[in-house]
């Protein structure tokens, strides 16, 4: 099985699966527990807090932990965002970004959404005009989960924090991909992830600036400072925080490995496909992210046709699969349906070969042509 579906979720790195393993058999203490098992897990706890801290370059307590990037997400917003206030984001976001704000809308917030051009890039005249003097938040991810285009955060910030507004960030696509120097980049929010970088899934955590304050979602208890309130989950929180760590000490390594492996199955592709289409084509992205769209071709047949091959990819979000919706974030660059309609992502791990890259290229251009001949006899 060639897996090239990183952007959906990644394999449990066997570091981090043996760093998390005592914590769910024989250190199994509650960490608000005063007994020695429960002090052991809140020292666990603590001790990842310090060390994803460091990696991001801010304070421990500055860091929420929880159930992943959705409720991060949600907890920025939702905890920010009041009723007749503005709320700005970017229509290109992940759905847990873009549905919250529009469930804030239908609760009487005044949302606004931002346009993008073919490339994905932001429309600035238009980001000018929506800071108001009633924003209380803008929210934009640093890299698309889609297309892996990558936004520029920090002139974004510098924007923002001229006008007084401040901002969140979703940093579930680029945390550890990308550096994320939290002590420079103008930020006062920001999200992550732990299954996006070899970590285990339902951990995730929410950066929340010194001096920022925060309307918890939740109600029945004390844990991270009342923000995020329900029983640690320490085998996961230990586990984000040592992928952080791998993913991170290898980063230049697996990005420069990944960028001549994408290359290579981009040239690949592009001259043995025809009528074929690479979304945002020279825009900064993700060097994991290989984004086409393939005119004549449904992406849900593609996917399967794949996977009977062996090969695991995905057409978009994996949180808008099963849909038969286009995708958001292609109709918002102006990509026409009988283009958006062949959609197909394939994003690379750092476990991720060459051989394999070469088998993709061989079979993808075949799998095209059948489908393309089946259409034509329809």
């Amino acid at each position: 099985m060639i897996y090239l579906d990183h952007n959906a979720t990644t394999p449990v790195h066997p570091a981090v699966l043996e760093r998390m393993l005592p914590f769910l058999s024989g250190e199994h203490g509650n960490p608000s527990s005063v007994h020695r098992l429960g002090q052991r897990a809140r020292a666990a706890v603590d001790d990842a807090r310090e060390d994803v801290a460091r990696l991001l370059s801010c304070e421990p307590e500055e860091l929420l932990f929880t159930s992943g990037g959705t409720e991060a997400d949600n907890l920025a917003l939702r905890g920010t965002v009041r009723p007749g206030q503005r709320l700005v984001v970017t229509r290109v976001e992940h759905p847990a970004v873009l549905d919250t704000a529009r469930a804030l809308k239908k609760s009487g917030s005044d949302v606004v959404e931002l346009p993008v051009d073919g490339r994905g890039a932001l429309d600035w005249d238009a980001v000018d005009r929506a800071l108001t003097p009633g924003t209380a938040l803008v929210s934009a991810m640093a890299a698309n989960n889609e297309t892996g285009v990558l936004f520029p955060i920090e002139k974004l910030g510098l924007l923002c924090h001229e006008r007084g507004v401040p901002l969140h960030v979703d940093a579930v696509q680029a945390f550890g991909k990308v550096p994320l120097d939290l002590s420079r980049l103008p930020v006062d929010l920001l999200s992550l992830s732990a299954h996006k970088l070899g970590g285990p899934k339902g951990t995730g955590a929410l950066f929340l600036r010194r001096g920022r304050s925060l309307e918890p979602l939740l109600t029945g208890g004390h844990q991270e400072r009342g923000l995020r309130v329900g029983t640690e989950n320490v085998a996961g929180i230990v586990g984000l925080a040592a992928a952080a760590q791998l993913a991170l000490s290898a980063l230049e390594e697996t990005n420069a490995r990944v960028t001549a492996l994408a290359a290579r199955l981009r040239e690949r592709i592009l001259q043995a496909v025809p009528d074929v289409r690479v979304t945002a084509d020279g825009a900064p992205k993700l060097a994991h992210t290989l984004h086409l769209c393939f005119r004549g071709v449904g992406s849900e047949a593609l996917l399967m046709a794949l996977d009977l091959k062996g090969i695991c990819a995905s057409g978009g979000s994996a949180c808008n699969s099963g849909t038969l919706e286009p995708s958001g974030v292609l109709g918002a660059m102006g990509v026409l349906p009988e283009w958006s309609r062949g959609a197909l992502r394939l994003s690379l791990g750092p476990e991720n070969t060459a051989a394999e890259i070469d088998e993709v290229a061989t079979v993808l251009p075949q799998v095209v042509e059948s489908l393309r001949a089946h259409e034509r006899r329809s």
